[in-house]
């Protein structure tokens, strides 16, 4: 009797380690991507951004939400893909990244999931060693795969030096 007692205790402490885990999933272009909820802020809709000159291409410039000034990182134009205009669907999704407050433009919010840590897959080493170190893992959903992003390893290195500058103009 102890001993299924023991069994019954371990299998719980196994499967409150693996947990699961929220995320908001968003889409640029065609592929689905997913961060953590505890990164995200607020979404809102497209507002107007103030170009900052002489800023990188992906720092589309700066807003204002509620006396706060923040930069705004184009994710399209960071990670390569083709520019487009935004439309109704396009969202600013406000990042807390490190102690410093981002907005990410991406072309919309999906939804919100529970994914049991379970199903999270390493991305593949062919992959994992291109410096995409902010993929930590791709999730199976019926639609297709979902790419799980590190928002600290996206907006970090380069990018972070570009969004500091544009930041101390201010």
């Amino acid at each position: 009797m102890a001993t299924d007692f023991q069994e019954h205790i371990q299998e719980q402490a196994g499967s409150e380690s693996i947990g699961s885990m929220q995320l908001v999933s968003f889409h640029l272009g065609d592929e689905t991507f997913g961060v953590e909820i505890t990164r995200v802020r607020e979404i809102i809709l497209m507002c107007d951004i103030t170009h900052v000159p002489q800023s990188p291409p992906y720092v589309k410039g700066l807003f204002n939400l509620r006396s706060t000034v923040i930069p705004v990182v184009d994710l399209r134009s960071l990670f390569g893909l083709a520019e487009t205009n935004s439309d109704s669907e396009s969202r600013i999704m406000v990042m807390q990244v490190g102690s410093r407050t981002i907005g990410i433009i991406v072309d919309g919010v999906d939804e919100v999931l529970r994914i049991s840590k379970n199903d999270i897959a390493p991305p593949p080493p062919t992959v994992a060693g291109l410096k995409h170190d902010y993929l930590t893992g791709l999730v199976r959903q019926e639609s297709g795969l979902l790419i799980l992003l590190d928002i600290e390893r996206v907006l970090d290195g380069d990018t972070r030096t570009g969004l500091e500058v544009v930041a101390n103009d201010l």
